[in-house]
């Protein structure tokens, strides 16, 4: 058979769904039996949607409690947030209802889109349930990943411009307060495919992923830094007083507390490709050092290029929220025809995508005595929550849990 055209490569690719990095199912599994409740009411909002479920024998808006969406591209979908805060391992929004609480899911119309942007619908989510709520009961308010600092930043800009935001207690679930992390080599890989299909390198590129990642490289061949929407970013969260100061803070963490990571190793070999179209790419894990190879890239082309990093920790391996990044490029690769020459071995899927520490307020994610760090022993008091609760191993990035949300559910005031 002859080898296939760039032409027929490019159709194949844009035939499919695009290859995009976000928590959630795997593609091949099942969809859930159930279909989401129909809500009370929709609110329509500047840059985004809210579907509102009312607290069980609440005659409207009695006990409000805000989820925001978190990370991903695109908008944000009704199905695909009952999939996960529902139809997984903890029945959340069931279990808040149950208790008396209103349920407002918070989505984006493109949740790619700055977080300062889509903080601004979490402000409108937030003024339009003051307005509705019957009683005094004071607002929770908080989010899943991204959501997290949507809402904080929301919270935060309206106490700095001296607005009442009525929230008694705010939350964040795996937030990235300290940033996220994705691999330098699947950065790498997203761009150098971008003239064949560029919407892994927009996604990269977005606005919400620039300012979340620690380090972010916008072409294959960059060197890994903080980027300048992660620079503003920063900035207005320091001028708005970094956290809001009203309500009670507190925040759950997919990873562990005594500063041991998984068994995903430094350096080690995650991604190899198979197929006559990539044969040559190899994408490894991070490890730490001067002039690491990280990765070797050749898709649909005779010459090989190869990336290395320098000064960046073993971060994949850390304790934390993990992402199947490896895994979800391969899985989008597999799924096209074998003939186009773009099959992949994926030996490591998942790496780590929110540290700990991070998700904790805790630490930096510069060295791996900072990512590796014991949580468990440090005194009351550290970082910006006002408490917190790791889970008990190392799991998927937001993953919802039993462990976690009862935790949680504990702390609402």
């Amino acid at each position: 058979m002859s080898e296939p055209s760039r032409e027929q490569i490019v159709s194949a690719l844009h035939e499919r769904p695009a290859i995009a990095l976000a928590p959630g199912t795997r593609l091949d599994a099942e969809r859930p039996g159930s279909l989401p409740v129909s809500p009370s009411a929709v609110w329509d909002l500047p840059g985004g949607t809210a579907w509102v479920y009312r607290g069980e024998g609440n005659p409207g808006l009695v006990r409000p409690v805000i989820l925001a969406d978190g990370f991903g591209t695109g908008p944000s979908e009704l199905e695909s947030s009952w999939q996960v805060l529902e139809f997984g391992d903890y029945p959340l929004i069931s279990e808040l209802r149950r208790r008396g609480r209103d349920v407002i899911l918070l989505g984006h119309h493109e949740r790619g889109a700055s977080i300062l942007d889509n903080s601004r619908t979490a402000r409108a989510a937030i003024t339009r349930a003051l307005v509705e709520r019957q009683g005094g009961t004071p607002l929770v308010v908080g989010g899943f990943s991204t959501g997290g600092l949507v809402t904080r930043h929301a919270l935060a800009r309206m106490e700095f411009e001296g607005l009442d935001h009525g929230t008694g207690l705010y939350f964040s679930y795996d937030s990235p307060h300290r940033g996220a992390w994705i691999p330098v080599a699947l950065q790498a890989f997203a761009h150098y495919v971008r003239d064949l299909d560029g919407r892994f390198s927009d996604q990269i590129n977005s606005p919400a992923t620039r300012e979340l990642l620690w380090r972010h490289i916008g072409t294959w061949n960059g060197t890994p830094d903080r980027d300048g929407a992660r620079a503003t970013f920063l900035a207005e969260m320091a001028a708005v007083g970094e956290w809001p100061r009203r309500p009670r803070l507190i925040g759950v963490a997919n990873g562990t507390a005594d500063g041991v990571g998984t068994d995903v190793r430094a350096g080690e070999l995650a991604l190899e490709g198979t197929g006559g179209s990539v044969v040559g790419t190899r994408l490894h894990t991070q490890a730490p050092g001067p002039d690491e190879p990280v990765a070797k890239l050749r898709v649909v082309a005779a010459k090989t290029h190869e990336v290395r990093t320098t000064g960046l920790p073993s971060i994949d391996g850390a304790p934390g929220g993990s992402l199947e990044g490896f895994g979800i490029l391969a899985d989008g690769l597999n799924a096209l025809h074998p003939d186009l020459g773009l099959t992949t071995a994926v030996r490591i899927r998942s790496h780590c995508f929110v540290p700990s520490v991070s998700a904790v307020d805790i630490g930096e994610l510069d060295t791996d005595d900072e990512l590796y760090k014991d949580i468990s022993a440090l005194p009351a008091g550290t970082g910006g929550l006002d408490a917190y609760r790791l889970a008990s191993r190392n799991e998927p990035h937001a993953l919802v849990t039993g462990e976690l949300c009862t935790w949680l559910l504990s702390h609402l005031p």
